[in-house]
């Protein structure tokens, strides 16, 4: 924990990557609220999407990060605005106007249930 998705629009090429991920993980790291094992990211392209109703050239990023519950509402605002400023540094849209989105969503601590499973050597 926590989950991270980036769901986006296609029209942002290549801008998305392994790299963008990594630098998401270490906002979250960096919020001393999770340990960095713990921390899974991914990136979801959507090739169908519009936003708002004209056609010009407009794009999107909607961060949903999934937490166990728990955390009171002005540490999750806090994760939610350094995740966002992490991605606003490093995702580049010059040509698209550019919404990007930050979502907390609790997952109830009592229901989840995880295991690691190491390497076999």
């Amino acid at each position: 924990m926590p989950h991270l998705t980036l769901e986006y629009s296609s029209n942002l090429g290549t801008t998305i990557t392994p790299a963008l991920l990594r630098t998401a993980n270490q906002a979250l790291l960096g919020t001393g609220q999770f340990q960095e094992i713990d921390i899974k990211s991914r990136a979801i392209a959507f090739d169908c999407f519009a936003v708002g109703i004209n056609e010009s050239p407009r794009g999107f990023v909607a961060a949903r990060l999934e937490l166990l519950s728990g955390r009171d509402a002005d540490t999750k605002r806090d994760i939610a605005n350094k995740l966002l400023a992490a991605l606003e540094a490093v995702i580049v849209a010059d040509e698209l106007e550019l919404q990007i989105s930050v979502q907390i969503v609790d997952i109830d601590r009592d229901s989840y249930a995880k295991t690691l499973i190491p390497p076999k050597t």
